[in-house]
């Protein structure tokens, strides 16, 4: 069971993760775009600017 949790927390990830690199046009950024797309989660949740900019990027 527990491999099932983790395949779909890695498959979730990697969508976010896919999802924003593909939107990072739309977003205010302009640089660090590696790193901006591999900490996304922690990022959601602890920035609110962050927050509104993956949005803007999932928007795409």
């Amino acid at each position: 069971m527990g491999y099932i949790a983790l395949f779909i927390g890695v498959g979730v990830y990697f969508w976010g993760a896919s999802k924003f690199w593909a939107g990072f046009r739309r977003t205010n950024f302009t640089s660090n775009r590696l790193i901006l797309t591999a900490m996304w989660p922690a990022l959601v949740i602890a920035n609110r600017s962050y927050r509104q900019n993956f949005q803007k990027a999932l928007k795409g």
